[in-house]
């Protein structure tokens, strides 16, 4: 496996298709912001059972479990540019006849469990068609920071821009944060459909004639057998869970035992989404002074300390400090791991390895979610924090062959 550390970082260029791919990111995302904020709330009003409104977020992760190392497979298998395209346009045109139903009463909560599980399993196409097409818009040098601006972009679209905006769509009315998400699906469609040719086919990867389910456990053997990748997603899955046992019961923790407001909670929030968007901007020049796994370990290390101030802390602005240190080397992790599975990954392969990360991912966080509310129920509030941050030790831990690794490449 060549070392990717010896790459030497630059910024990448707009052209070519890149600037085109992030618009059509970002804009995908304030879209999803708003429908995110949106759902729950008309959720609430149409039922007043808990597990029923519990059901819409948890139709939003589990296609990742039943078919995310599917959709990457087939991300492998396809045109990825039409992939991309053909699945937003399909997304335009559900969140357009919901929002019709919506703005005519016919909203029910089945049809909302339904309408995040179909979203939610188109995506586990879309986005790894995403990752693998990256790296054929992007030169070699510029692809971390091409990874740092699209997901900068990301956070700052949707927790800076779209959530303060849905009160005002839905003064509107309660169908317009859809009408909203629709657009943006139908024009981010546009905007990947205009992408040179030339990209579409370097995206292409076929030569796949085996089954999905060879396929998958093909891309799965490669994962394990490369030392970083390896690593990588044993650490990261680790801190998702921990991060979802955090997150699922941080409410209670700010308003239960610090004795904060809900006001109090969203700046916590807040305060994690203003250094997740200045480590985006802070990322590329971490890179370049200690190389992408070093950067990922240095993260790591890193949010152990304000996961033991959260877990220990008896005021709110303690907390919020804490969160925006957490944010910021959580982005600086999000963009050397991604950069380093696009480089390290047989190209043949990266939509199945970057399905095996989200997949792990994201099922790690309802795990997380589960194990911190019997934690903070058996041993206090504070317990879910503290246990992050053991899991985080343990991510760390396990990046150290890794490092090994790096520390003896040329």
């Amino acid at each position: 496996m060549p070392a990717v550390e010896a790459v030497r970082s630059q910024a990448p260029s707009w052209r070519g298709g890149f600037g085109r791919l992030w618009t059509a990111a970002v804009v995908s995302r304030f879209g999803d912001a708003l429908r995110i904020a949106a759902l729950p709330l008309l959720a609430a009003s149409l039922t007043d059972k808990p597990l029923l409104v519990a059901l819409v977020t948890a139709s939003g992760y589990l296609p990742w479990i039943l078919f995310g190392l599917v959709g990457g497979a087939v991300a492998d298998r396809v045109d990825q540019r039409r992939a991309m395209w053909v699945v937003d346009l399909v997304r335009g045109l559900l969140l357009a006849a919901f929002a019709v139903a919506v703005a005519q009463g016919a909203a029910t909560i089945g049809l909302l469990i339904v309408l995040a599980f179909a979203l939610t399993t188109l995506q586990t196409l879309f986005d790894n068609a995403a990752t693998a097409l990256l790296p054929a818009l992007v030169d070699a040098g510029g692809l971390g920071s091409a990874n740092a601006r699209l997901q900068t972009g990301q956070q700052v679209a949707g927790a800076f821009l779209a959530t303060p905006l849905v009160p005002v769509l839905l003064a509107l009315g309660a169908a317009m944060p859809y009408a909203a998400d629709a657009a943006t699906y139908l024009l981010a469609a546009a905007l990947i459909a205009s992408l040179p040719v030339s990209a579409s086919r370097a995206g292409a990867r076929g030569g796949l004639h085996g089954t999905l389910r060879a396929d998958i456990a093909e891309g799965l053997r490669v994962l394990w057998r490369d030392r970083t990748l390896r690593g990588l997603c044993v650490a990261t899955t680790l801190c998702n869970i921990g991060i979802g046992g955090l997150i699922a019961t941080l409410v209670l923790l700010v308003t239960g035992r610090l004795g904060g407001s809900e006001t109090a909670y969203a700046l916590c929030l807040s305060a994690y989404g203003v250094g997740s968007v200045v480590g985006g901007f802070c990322a590329s020049r971490v890179e370049r002074r200690l190389g992408r796994i070093r950067s990922v370990f240095l993260a790591g290390s890193v949010q152990i300390v304000p996961l033991l101030v959260i877990g220990t802390a008896h005021s709110v602005r303690a907390v919020a400090a804490s969160f925006v240190v957490f944010g910021f080397m959580g982005m600086v992790w999000n963009v050397n791991q991604v950069t380093l599975m696009q480089q390290r990954a047989p190209v043949a392969m990266l939509g199945r390895i970057s399905a095996a990360f989200r997949t792990l991912s994201l099922g790690g966080a309802p795990l997380g979610a589960l194990l911190g509310g019997a934690l903070a129920a058996a041993w206090g509030l504070n317990t879910p924090a503290l246990f992050a941050a053991a899991l985080f030790v343990l991510a760390v831990a396990a990046l150290l062959p890794a490092l090994k690794s790096a520390a003896t490449c040329p």
